[in-house]
């Protein structure tokens, strides 16, 4: 049985980090909108894109560390973990450094997010917001809102308590402070990572309202800015969901979720299983980013199978080339962007989230995926001798503290071999001006 299914949750780092990992192991869009729902203009595609990136070829690989590889194995094997179940590729510049049934499809756990995270990205573009778009059928007199409140959600993953908190400041400078109607919810709108929208505009009609806060949501408000106003929305009806917004909806303010890279940076760095979905099912479904993902990577469709976006499954197959491949795609898609895979997956030392705690080398950009009996790590790791090295590593077997110990002595004592770095190289660096990125609520004059 997995560990970690979906959970209900309440402040934003909290849920990230609570619904995160394909196991308690680790530790922060599904149809196509209406035709009223609003979203960002599409990417603009750079021009003159480079060729397929892609990995080389899976024979041949050099000989010392495809030798220190087959000791690594035969430790495991020594524990009781059978080789078949294990998978290595590594590889810098055009050189194939070790190759251990590369080509073998196996269970990817949430290396499957970086397959969705450059999916998501090749569809929508590092800058694509979901925008929510709040409006009304009624008129503001004396600061009643006499009508119903609507809200119509565009997929937004990312839509939690701080959310709410800013859409009800935004309702208050309009001259809300109280709805005599009904809080009416309309297409893909989703809070805290709730799927139900009946669920998710309950929680959103208390967000409004800081008189009904839950102790989550007066948790959170605690860490945004001083003097941030406390809203006051108090509606009087109940939440509702309709099929359709009605035809005479009148805007009175657009919400705008972070850009999607900042939005794929969280999911990674916190590993978080619903945003994942959410966002493979915003490209089609886990199906269509399997498909997308080996057209980018341009490996045989039969090396990237998957039956979610998030790795939630034994069932999601990739192959260790495969998810090298997807690393490197990714990198390849971002480089017109003046962005690195640094701008979308961790980087140890440097960034909060599940990876934290673990043992891995400092200024490595990875991403880890765990399952009860699955450990996979992948990424790339900056060294010396031999620039950046490309790696994924899958472990298959019952004892997945076992296999990252393993894995951070391994990728240590590489670092022994090939040199540590003290400064990330410019492939490896994160975009600094991504940082001023944030959500925020317009009000519509």
């Amino acid at each position: 049985m997995l560990k970690n299914r979906y959970l209900t949750a309440a402040s934003s780092i909290a849920l990230l980090t609570i619904i995160a990992g394909c196991a308690a192991t680790e530790s922060p869009q599904l149809a196509s909108p209406s035709p009223v729902a609003e979203s960002s203009p599409p990417p603009v595609k750079p021009s003159q894109p480079k060729p397929l990136p892609l990995i080389v070829s899976a024979t041949n690989p050099e000989t010392p560390t495809n030798t220190k590889i087959q000791q690594y194995l035969n430790g495991l094997a020594a524990q009781g973990f059978a080789k078949e179940n294990q998978g290595v590729w590594m590889q810098s510049g055009n050189t194939l450094l070790a190759n251990h049934q590369g080509t073998v499809p196996l269970s990817a756990a949430s290396i499957t997010k970086v397959a969705t995270s450059l999916v998501a990205l090749q569809q929508f573009g590092p800058e694509h917001q979901f925008i929510t778009l709040i409006g009304t059928t009624g008129k503001i007199e004396n600061g009643v809102l006499k009508g119903d409140l609507i809200v119509q959600g565009s997929e937004d993953p990312l839509f939690v308590w701080e959310e709410a908190i800013a859409l009800g400041n935004a309702l208050n400078q309009k001259g809300i402070k109280r709805v005599s109607g009904n809080l009416i919810i309309v297409d893909k709108f989703y809070m805290n990572f709730e799927l139900d929208p009946l669920k998710s505009g309950e929680l959103l009609k208390q967000g409004l309202n800081s008189q009904i806060w839950p102790s989550e949501a007066a948790a959170q408000y605690q860490t945004l800015p001083p003097n941030t106003p406390k809203p006051q929305i108090a509606i009087e009806g109940t939440v509702q969901v309709l099929p359709a917004s009605p035809n005479d909806v009148q805007p009175l303010v657009k919400h705008y979720s972070l850009p999607l890279a900042e939005l794929i940076k969280k999911m990674n760095q916190y590993s978080n299983n619903l945003m994942a979905d959410m966002l493979a099912d915003t490209v089609g479904g886990a199906k269509t980013v399997a498909q997308k993902a080996a057209a980018a990577t341009g490996v045989p469709p039969a090396e990237i199978q998957l039956v979610n976006g998030s790795g939630l499954s034994e069932e999601n197959l990739i192959s260790p080339r495969a998810a090298c491949a997807l690393f490197l795609a990714l990198e390849r898609y971002l480089e017109p962007y003046s962005m690195t895979v640094a701008d979308v997956l961790t980087v140890v030392g440097k960034d909060e989230g599940i990876l934290a705690e673990r043992a891995l080398p400092k200024l490595a950009v990875v991403k880890s995926g765990t399952l009860d009996n699955v450990s996979a790590l992948g990424g790339a790791l900056p060294t010396q001798k031999q620039e950046t090295v490309w790696f994924v590593i899958m472990n298959g077997g019952a004892n997945v503290e076992t296999f990252r110990t393993q894995q951070e002595v391994l990728l240590k004592s590489f670092l022994n071999e090939w040199g540590s770095v003290q400064v990330s190289p410019p492939e490896l660096t994160p975009n600094p001006a991504r940082k001023s990125k944030v959500s925020r609520s317009e009000i519509v004059n």
